[in-house]
């Protein structure tokens, strides 16, 4: 057998055994738990940074125990998202859900389209979708209440 191919195996080999990591013991908790963490996380954010800038407001229509992705999204001439600036998960609880996204105004392009897209999913099924907002300025905004539709 050639050496050539012999070295190139194995060093391939020992790069794929480097780059796995050790599995981790999962630490026992409930649903219960892991939902009342995720829907407490905007008040677990502490003071707002001087080198960042948050939107911030609920959203209205979730049902419980949907899972909620918020995004602040740059978007193109077509409609299409070219670039993620910031992103949020949460649980509907069937009341209204506060958020708080967090980004960096120094990544908002000037006279660029930034809109705030939402979806809510159920058992992996798109549910409801929240109506692109437009963000003109980077700059610190209470949206206020963001009513979620159905997903046609």
């Amino acid at each position: 057998m050639p050496l050539r191919p012999l070295v190139l195996l194995s060093l391939v080999s020992l790069l794929v055994a480097c780059s796995s990591d050790a599995p981790k013991p999962a630490a026992p908790s409930s649903s219960q738990q892991q939902t009342t963490q995720k829907n407490q996380e905007p008040a677990d954010l502490g003071p707002l940074p001087a080198y960042q800038r948050e939107l911030s407001g609920t959203l209205d229509g979730v049902p419980a125990g949907a899972n909620v992705e918020l995004a602040l999204l740059v978007i193109d001439e077509r409609g299409r998202p070219q670039r993620l600036l910031a992103s949020n998960n949460l649980t509907g609880t069937n009341q209204a859900l506060p958020f708080r996204l967090r980004f960096a105004p120094d990544a908002f392009p000037a006279g660029a389209r930034v809109e705030l897209r939402g979806r809510a999913s159920q058992s992996g099924q798109l549910i409801l979708h929240l109506p692109a907002v437009r963000i003109d300025q980077p700059t610190t905004q209470a949206l206020g209440p963001l009513q979620f539709v159905k997903a046609p």
